[in-house]
């Protein structure tokens, strides 16, 4: 029996057992089960695939990686085209991207990187249309873009599940769950929460993976899906943005029935480039970036080259990204701006930057 074979049978026994107190073991151990199996099944498609398509390795440049991930003939490439003025292929029929197609979008000081990738179908996931290698370069992105037509807003759910199944998370974070192996003792399990999991249900999906003596610390409520993700520890978690576009196609009504579904959509025409600003604005603001501008000592700050960088971001962050040489010879910083309480206050290396601050490192000689 291939590993897809016994997919299918575990998906079909998961599908006809009915789901009780009796039966939830048995199905904890058997979604156990299958989610090794399709990681199986993931690495063998990869590896044979690796090398044999050279359009497919990109190496990621620039402040972020942004994919953009969509069925054939969605409008990927004439999205790229309209942000970063990439000439990428553009017809009216599927598949025309065979390959990834990169563009850089500057924007606020932020140089993004767009990846145009081959459409996804449904079955992607499990090797159709190249989709593990599309999806095997999605979980490298620091932000997907999901492309819907607007006159087939159910693309979204085949999408959705296509990356949930390739194990990349969207819009979600890690399990808030540690797993400590031992050597012996068996598994222990404590929670800081009260849990709709068992112990016999958390000690049977271990199992599957063959760890038998484990310390196992969960700080919030989790599902049996979420504890497999943990387990494994595989899992991709992205930030997403849906896209709508195509909305020069639809009347208002169909439009607004559109947004009522996708709410935080940003909705587009990328061949009439209707709303792209707002949507550069929206993938700035998902990137949580911000700039801030770096003075010299005895010379005015350096407005025109922002440096750009994370929020939250401290001074020890701008440090490493200038040179790693200014941590070791740090003596302290001086900021303008909305991080201090006035305008050169000195600081040390744990300060919290704040978007539009003006920064002076001084440094031992």
């Amino acid at each position: 029996m291939t590993i897809g074979d016994e997919i299918k049978s575990i998906e079909d026994e998961i599908r006809k057992t009915p789901y009780n107190k009796a039966t939830q073991h048995h199905i904890g151990r058997l979604k156990a089960k299958l989610a090794r199996l399709k990681d199986e099944l993931q690495k063998q498609a990869t590896a044979k695939s690796a090398g044999k398509r050279e359009g497919y390795a990109v190496k990621k440049s620039g402040h972020a990686t942004i994919i953009m991930v969509g069925f054939p003939s969605v409008g990927k490439s004439t999205l790229l085209n309209c942000l970063t003025g990439t000439t990428a292929e553009v017809a009216e029929y599927d598949f025309t991207t065979l390959e990834v197609i990169p563009g850089t979008l500057q924007y606020k000081g932020a140089r993004m990187q767009f990846l145009d990738v081959p459409g996804l179908i449904q079955g992607a996931a499990a090797g159709r249309g190249h989709g593990k290698e599309v999806l095997s370069v999605t979980r490298n992105a620091d932000l997907i873009l999901i492309l819907v037509d607007v006159l087939q807003p159910q693309q979204y759910d085949t999408l959705v599940k296509e990356l949930y199944d390739a194990g990349i998370r969207i819009n979600t974070n890690p399990p808030e769950v540690g797993i400590h192996k031992t050597s012996r003792g068996g598994i222990t399990v404590d929670s800081t929460v009260d849990l709709d999991l068992d112990d016999k249900m958390i000690k049977a999906v271990l199992a599957e993976y063959k760890i038998h003596n484990a310390e196992v610390l969960i700080r919030e409520r989790i599902t049996l899906d979420e504890l497999i993700d943990a387990v494994m520890g595989n899992r991709k978690y992205i930030r997403a943005i849906t896209v709508i576009n195509k909305i020069d196609l639809v009347d208002s009504e169909m439009l607004r029935t559109c947004m009522v579904r996708f709410p935080e959509a940003v909705p587009i025409s990328a061949s009439l480039g209707i709303n792209i600003e707002a949507l550069k604005e929206r993938i700035y603001n998902e990137l949580e970036f911000m700039c801030i501008y770096m003075k010299p000592r005895g010379a005015s700050p350096d407005m025109d080259n922002p440096l750009v960088i994370k929020r939250d971001s401290t001074v020890a962050d701008v440090c490493s990204t200038i040179h790693r040489d200014f941590i070791e010879k740090f003596r302290y910083a001086r900021i303008w701006g909305k991080s201090v309480k006035y305008g050169g206050q000195r600081v040390g290396l744990s300060h919290m930057l704040a978007d539009g601050d003006v920064v002076s490192i001084v440094t031992r000689k």
